[in-house]
């Protein structure tokens, strides 16, 4: 067995200023079209603010499950001096956190290069609790988490990117 890595970042550039792709992806209930796993996000109280939360459907294969997820910072391009932006948020279950989910906006030109951030929060108390839900409800352990959601990533941003026109490929 490998060992278990906490955090992973992929990227990819999209022909689209900012503040356009920070809009479309702070506003949850778009989730579904991009990821592989997440198929609907319901907000109770739309727009999404720090501090808000939220419900997310989740599948994967024969696995269905959900989340309860909770917004931690909302900074829009146009409220940064270098025209940079971010949007991160908790993910747990029953209460116990599972991972922490960010993506940050950063101008190339007119362009807009898009990170999304993955940590596993999977530590401490319930931390045993969370891996076997994990394991039950998205048959995927700790073991095999990584290379899910890194495949679950580049297909986020790729089709992210196909939404706004020109795709620049993630790189390996």
């Amino acid at each position: 067995m490998s060992e278990r890595a906490w955090s992973l970042e992929e990227h990819i550039v999209v022909d689209a200023a900012p503040a356009d792709v920070h809009r479309m992806v702070s506003d949850l209930r778009n989730m579904g079209r991009w990821s592989p796993e997440c198929r609907r996000v319901w907000v109770p109280r739309p727009p999404a603010r720090p501090g808000s939360r939220f419900v997310g459907l989740n599948r994967r294969g024969p696995f269905v499950w959900f989340t309860t997820g909770r917004i931690k910072a909302l900074r829009a391009p146009a409220q940064s001096p270098d025209g940079s932006g971010e949007f991160i948020f908790d993910i747990g279950i029953l209460g116990l956190p599972i991972a922490r989910w960010g993506y940050r906006f950063e101008p190339e030109g007119e362009r807009t290069r898009v990170t999304e951030t993955w940590q596993d929060l999977r530590t401490g108390r319930g931390s045993r609790l969370t891996v076997l839900l994990g394991a039950v409800f998205a048959g995927t352990g700790p073991d095999r988490r990584i290379a899910v959601n890194r495949a679950g990533m580049r297909t986020t941003l790729a089709r992210l990117a196909a939404g706004f026109g020109a795709v620049t490929a993630p790189r390996p």
